[in-house]
């Protein structure tokens, strides 16, 4: 089980606007720091939500201390702070870490988001 494949992509300053912002699939952002014992607690989450959801979103992580402008862009101020994107947008976010069936919840709101968008009137 050494070999474990990573499934959770890892966001950078350069290439969050190419693998986040241009997505065409939902996609969940993590920023965290290794130092942060919550984070760390959450990282496995992240991974299995990554696995999960492969091929149908975007999930990965962004390290606040090797990726200060992302952090500011985005107002992080605590971690773990995960942000769900829909084109681009932020659509849903959540602050600590959170069990895994909670961020699904996060999750599925950039999925109904498309439906919404089609029958909605707000």
């Amino acid at each position: 089980m050494s070999n474990q494949t990573k499934y959770a992509v890892e966001f950078s300053d350069h290439n969050f606007e190419e693998l986040a912002l241009n997505s065409d699939k939902p996609v969940m952002v993590d920023f965290w720091a290794e130092w942060c014992g919550p984070c760390r607690t959450l990282g496995p989450v992240i991974e299995d939500l990554a696995k999960d959801y492969d091929g149908r979103a975007v999930i990965g992580k962004v390290n606040v201390d090797n990726n200060p402008n992302l952090a500011t862009k985005y107002g992080i101020r605590s971690i773990p702070t995960i942000l769900v994107l829909k084109n681009g947008e932020v659509v849903n976010r959540a602050l600590g870490s959170l069990p895994k069936a909670a961020l699904e919840d996060k999750l599925s709101v950039a999925f109904e988001e498309k439906k919404d968008a089609e029958t909605a009137s707000e």
